[in-house]
């Protein structure tokens, strides 16, 4: 009779969702919050800090009720036995990742293995409500520190709910939203009432996604900087050391509107790299400023030493090989151009970057071999006709790369521009003029489709 009992009750709490809906008392959430203005506007109560930590509530209430019932891993039968049945459920992509999409009035749950991976909220019950709660919290920490215990209660529960909010924005790719929420967990934490440092991996994080956002939004280079160069203050750095590239591109991306901002994003990578030399992302990042001609920052000769030694520590780093490859250009030491970039090959035959560009380096050189033969007095045809013999040997080496970046990339203009420049040149060699036919025709082909 007793399981028969509970089976019956078991039956009755699973078929509740199907008859409920999202339970969020808006007008009760917003009538709380107009009588703790209210108290708050009146002269004795408002002189009071537990008042401005009633408001505090008062707002935290109305920011978490939209969403109180979620977290990571939540089952989809339990996210039911909370919120009732969806208004809809269907596959959503969000930030490149195909999910099934649970739409509620006030988010939508976005689940994987029936779990909930992640979620966006879509409506609020009070714009701006965890603001308001921070600011009602500080205020009553300042008219009275004794509140202390109970402020530090609400600014914990608005660091955890901030931090959560970070959480989803960085899943489903609200980048400013994750950033924005992640600097109010932070704020939340510098509290002196908090009783505790707060974490700068906050600034980080909020940076970092800053940084993501700057090509879009220059003004955030502007804050990714500022949280960054704050988190360093604060004596933070990530396990790998990422943090000094990602403030070199907050301070990279300003030197338009100040070229002083190209030395301090030259300093940022220095600082980083002596603490983290086996960073390729920072070493990355000193090649690329060092061999832009419009940054003119330091003689590319300077990072031969840091990257050699980088290699040896990591000999298999495309990346490393590539930037060596870069340094030796801007140096027009070719040769070594060459050498490096034919390690990248090998390390990555499929790579249309490494293939181009070994072709190009081979171009150049045979450049400039030939420029050196057209300013020399040559006494013989025999003598002019044997250099130019060697130069049209540099010239030949390029083909093979630049046709393993056409297989690579069909049809790409570049590489066929360039080999039917080159087997032009060549067209008294075995087979070249074929090829020059070949790659001539295509050439015009993508060129009328344009």
């Amino acid at each position: 009779m007793k399981k028969t009992i509970l089976t019956a009750l078991a039956a009755m709490l699973l078929a509740v969702p199907a008859v409920q809906a999202q339970k969020v008392n808006k007008e009760a959430l917003l009538s709380k919050i107009e009588k703790s203005d209210e108290a708050v506007a009146d002269a004795k109560k408002g002189a009071k800090a537990a008042t401005w930590v009633s408001r505090g509530k008062a707002y935290y209430d109305a920011a978490v009720a939209p969403t109180k019932s979620l977290f990571v891993g939540l089952e989809g039968t339990m996210l039911k036995l909370a919120d009732g049945d969806p208004t809809s459920v269907g596959k959503e992509t969000v930030n490149g990742t195909e999910y099934e999409a649970w739409v509620y009035p006030y988010y939508t749950a976005y689940f994987e293995g029936g779990k909930v991976k992640t979620w966006k909220q879509t409506q609020n019950v009070y714009e701006g409500a965890i603001d308001k709660a921070l600011e009602s919290y500080m205020k009553a920490y300042e008219m009275d520190p004794k509140s202390a215990s109970k402020v530090k209660e609400g600014l914990q529960q608005i660091s955890d709910f901030c931090s959560q909010v970070g959480n989803a924005g960085l899943d489903t790719g609200d980048y400013v939203g994750a950033a924005d929420a992640y600097i109010k967990a932070f704020t939340a934490q510098s509290c002196p009432a908090y009783e505790g440092k707060p974490d700068p991996a906050l600034l980080y994080y909020a940076g970092y996604l800053r940084t993501v956002d700057g090509s879009n939004n220059p003004e955030s280079f502007v804050l990714g900087g500022d949280y960054l160069s704050k988190a360093i203050d604060m004596g933070y750095a990530d396990e790998e050391g990422n943090i000094y590239y990602y403030l070199f591109h907050c301070y990279y991306g300003q030197k338009d509107k100040d070229r002083s901002f190209l030395e301090k994003a030259k300093q940022m990578l220095l600082s980083g790299v002596e603490k983290f030399p086996k960073n390729d992302r920072i070493i990355d990042g000193l090649v690329q400023l060092y061999t832009t001609p419009d940054d003119n920052v330091g003689d590319p000769a300077d990072l031969i030493e840091l990257i050699d030694k980088a290699i040896e520590g990591n000999p298999t780093s495309v990346d490393l090989w590539f930037g060596r490859g870069r340094i030796f250009y801007a140096l027009k030491d070719y040769d070594q151009s060459i050498e490096s970039f034919k390690k990248v090959v090998e390390l990555m035959p499929d790579l249309y970057e490494g293939n181009y560009y070994l072709g190009v380096f081979y171009t150049i050189k045979g450049d400039e071999a030939n420029k050196v033969i057209n300013e020399k007095q040559y006494s013989s045809q025999a003598a002019y006709d044997a250099d130019l013999k060697g130069v049209n040997a540099i010239y030949m080496e390029a083909i093979p790369y630049l046709e393993k970046a056409l297989e690579i990339k069909a049809n790409d203009p570049s590489s066929l521009e360039l080999l039917k420049s080159i087997c032009f040149r060549l067209r008294d060699e075995e087979g070249m003029m074929d090829k020059y036919t070949k790659y001539n025709e295509l050439f015009k082909q993508i060129q009328g489709q344009e």
